[in-house]
């Protein structure tokens, strides 16, 4: 009886850690521990990285079991024991044609759905917002060129002022903001060394150069927090510059936009918040 207890308890502690694990699994928008694959998709882009990197991931499985079958059968059949008298043939030509051939096919099956993709990441189309990033070291700053041009500073939040729900390393002080079902066209650069706008729930990933303007762009189609990092080697504190865009509806939108243009005016005229970034950070 005490032993029915027991497993009734134990699979019912799993039952709950399993739910809970899937309703971490089911976050969108950040990592989340012992996460296996991809960031769930928040934009059409990602969905077809996803849709890629599970097609190739059925490509790659089919050749590594059929390696494996070749393999064993090599140690089954032709191992001094069962084979001592092995074969002098050099040459099989059927066979290296097809050895030629077959890896030709496999490449052009995994080539055009490549290409596709690249053309999509690369065409941008007609934007509905332009977004500036410009990488510095180590911060974001982004401005808002078609929007009143303004721009603001973004850098992370230590580790001491964290707020419950706030992400570790990821959350920041001002988080880019855009509408959601929008086309938005990032421009990136960077002020200083090389750096790397990269939202993974986006699919997005550029460097941010200096004296160089890069573009990119995604159409978020759900509302929430979507957190990125710096994914260039730019200096001691690489790790401590994270990206944050925050979705919300087009009110929404219109509402931050016209409190950001009172907030940001100001500050046009001060010196450049780069000392601000150099400030101790707490890990």
């Amino acid at each position: 009886m005490k032993v029915r207890v027991h497993l009734t308890a134990i699979a019912a502690a799993a039952g709950a850690a399993l739910a809970s694990a899937g309703a971490a699994l089911a976050q969108t928008g950040q990592p989340v521990p012992w996460q296996m694959d991809l960031q769930p998709a928040a934009t059409p882009v990602m969905d077809q990285i996803a849709g890629f990197h599970t097609f190739l991931l059925w490509i790659i499985a089919a050749i590594s079991l059929f390696v494996l079958a070749l393999l064993l059968i090599v140690v089954v059949r032709f191992n001094g024991r069962s084979n001592p008298t092995p074969s002098r043939a050099t040459h099989n030509t059927p066979l290296e044609v097809v050895w030629t051939i077959v890896p030709v096919i496999i490449l052009a099956v995994i080539a055009v759905p490549s290409f596709r993709l690249l053309f999509v990441e690369l065409e941008v189309p007609k934007p509905d917002l332009t977004i500036k990033a410009t990488g510095k070291q180590w911060f974001w700053s982004y401005s808002y060129p078609d929007n009143g041009n303004f721009e603001f500073d973004s850098l992370m939040i230590p580790e001491k002022d964290l707020k419950p729900g706030q992400p570790r390393l990821l959350a920041v002080d001002n988080e880019m903001v855009v509408p959601v079902n929008k086309v938005v066209h990032v421009l990136v650069t960077g002020a200083d060394v090389i750096h790397s706008f990269t939202v993974p729930s986006f699919g997005i990933r550029i460097d941010a150069i200096p004296g160089r303007m890069n573009e990119t762009w995604f159409k978020a189609t759900t509302t929430g927090t979507y957190y990125g990092q710096c994914s260039e080697l730019c200096g001691k504190d690489h790790s401590f510059m994270p990206i944050a865009v925050r979705v919300v509806s087009d009110s929404d939108f219109n509402a931050w936009l016209a409190q950001a243009k009172q907030k940001y005016a100001t500050d046009q005229l001060a010196p450049p918040n780069a000392l601000a970034a150099a400030a101790p950070r707490t890990q």
